[in-house]
Parts: structure tokens; sequence; C-alpha cells
């Protein structure tokens, strides 16, 4: 009975070990908290077209207020610092006649069905070629919805060779 528990118990520590050594090994791209581009497929039509995938916000019974609303320091779940939510929404990209690149949402309620968000500062893997990934920079920011296009959009993001954020 020893023996076998000796055996049992050296096949899960061998198996531990295997699957931690493995996971370590693996280089991560995804950026902070799991930020990350995917291009989205389907032509000419979706060409600067991505799925935006991150997490953001954090536990509000510790939080003292990290929006000013109306001059009221409040608590919005799933928004600012933090990686408490997992987010999906369709972006986007656009240069400007000036080279300044924004993102704006395509889908209205993706990250939030509020009228405000608080994006903290991510940095978006997205694979460029094969093994080869850029990063798309998004600085922190309070955005409001369009009224009239019901989309959020993003100023100040640059691309670069490894994530800011």
């Amino acid at each position: 009975m020893k023996r076998k528990l000796l055996y049992l118990f050296c096949g899960f520590l061998m198996l531990t070990l295997s699957f931690s050594v493995h996971s370590c090994s693996k280089e991560n791209h995804a950026g902070q908290h799991g930020s990350r581009l995917v291009p989205l497929r389907g032509g000419a039509k979706t060409e600067n077209q991505y799925w935006m995938f991150c997490a953001m916000g954090h536990d509000g019974s510790r939080c003292p207020g990290c929006i000013t609303i109306n001059g009221k320091r409040v608590h919005i779940d799933c928004q600012g610092a933090g990686d408490a939510c997992l987010k999906a929404t369709r972006i986007t990209l656009q240069y400007s006649v000036d080279s300044v690149l924004t993102a704006s949402t395509l889908d209205t309620f993706g990250l939030t069905n509020l009228n405000i968000l608080n994006l903290p500062a991510r940095s978006f893997s997205l694979e460029f070629n094969d093994g080869v990934y850029v990063y798309l920079n998004i600085p922190g920011q309070m955005v409001y919805r369009d009224a009239t296009t019901q989309q959020f959009t993003f100023t100040g993001l640059s691309f670069t060779d490894r994530p800011l954020y």
C-alpha cells in the first residue's frame, strides 16, 4: 500500500512539474492583463477591424471612488485600473490626414452599457507575421459615448515593437 502511494505521489509530482515547466517556457505576447487584438477576417470591408480583448476594473468594496461624476467620486464596476472583468469589443483603426491614429468601437455595448468609460492604459498584442508581434498602445483615458453613433473613440494611440503599458 505504501509503495502504491509513493508511486502515485511521484506520478503526481512529475505531472505537476511538467505543466509548470511547460507554462514557464512559453513566451507571453498577450500584453498586460491578456490584452490583445485579433484581426477580423472577411475581405476589404474588415481590413482595419479587430477584436479587442482586455481585462479592466477592480473590487469596489475597497474603492473610495475612481471616477468623478458631477464633482463626486464614485466607483463603477468593470472600469479603470485592474483586471477584474474580461471585456471584448470590435474596433476599427483610422489614421487622420495628419497621421493621428484613433480607434472607434463598432459594437455598442461590448465594453459597457454606460455612456462613460474609464479605460486604463493598455498595450494590445497583435501578431503581425508568424511569431512577430507589434503592440497597439492606448493610454489611459476617460471616453464618452458619441450621441449620434453610440460608439467610443480612443485617441493617442501608437504602435511599437514592445508594450508600453
